[in-house]
């Protein structure tokens, strides 16, 4: 008697955006290159999180970035010599009634500028925070967001919440308002690219499993 062979057919992963290669994005992304330096701060539930994670897409689309995973950095080495570089002014994009809306007013300074992001849910981001000390003392950035996310397949907190690379593409525009940089409107329009087709990708399939012809194994 033959025994049945069971195949099981493993995925493939891209190594760049970690998703399955049969979904991945890589391919629409534009890299650009800011005066700007963007730190991603991840927290690891957005990276269990890739197929829709959008922090990933922000660190592979700005050549003059890093992205770390973890919650608590106040013991980060690579991240406490950027704070401490006199040479860098460092800024943690979040709300406050202390922070400088950057829809308002202009950075001024004459060193490096480093942008920290949180790519993670508002509860999270508090708790990074509040686990972070180096980061309490960083001053704040916000902007005045007068657009819908285009993250349909992720119910947002508000109206105008906006996706790590969305937020990323915005501060970019902001900063070449006030000649901060210099990219052109359509490499800061094509930032969001991979974004777009990967939400697109997704709806499809959610729509392709709504067909009752349409079968999983």
């Amino acid at each position: 008697m033959n025994k049945a062979k069971t195949i099981i057919k493993q995925r493939e992963f891209c190594y760049s955006c970690y998703r399955p290669k049969s979904s991945c994005m890589c391919k629409y992304i534009n890299k650009l290159q800011t005066k700007t330096k963007f730190i991603i701060l991840m927290h690891p539930k957005e990276f269990r999180k890739t197929k829709n994670g959008t922090g990933q897409f922000t660190k592979n689309s700005l050549c003059n970035s890093e992205l770390f995973i973890g919650i608590d950095f106040t013991n980060h080495t690579k991240i406490n010599k950027i704070l401490e570089n006199k040479n860098n002014d460092c800024y943690l994009l979040y709300p406050s009634k202390k922070s400088l809306n950057l829809s308002k007013e202009k950075i001024t300074s004459n060193k490096n500028i480093v942008i920290f992001i949180i790519d993670s849910t508002w509860a999270c981001s508090k708790k990074m925070i509040k686990e972070s000390k180096n980061l309490q003392n960083l001053k704040m950035l916000s902007f005045d967001v007068k657009k819908i996310s285009e993250f349909k397949i992720k119910k947002q907190p508000s109206e105008y919440c906006l996706s790590t690379i969305e937020s990323t593409q915005y501060i970019i525009n902001l900063l070449n308002k006030y000649g901060l940089e210099n990219i052109s409107y359509k490499d800061l329009e094509n930032m969001t690219k991979p974004f777009n087709k990967m939400v697109e990708y997704q709806i499809q399939w959610a729509e392709r499993r709504k067909d009752p012809r349409y079968k999983t194994y």
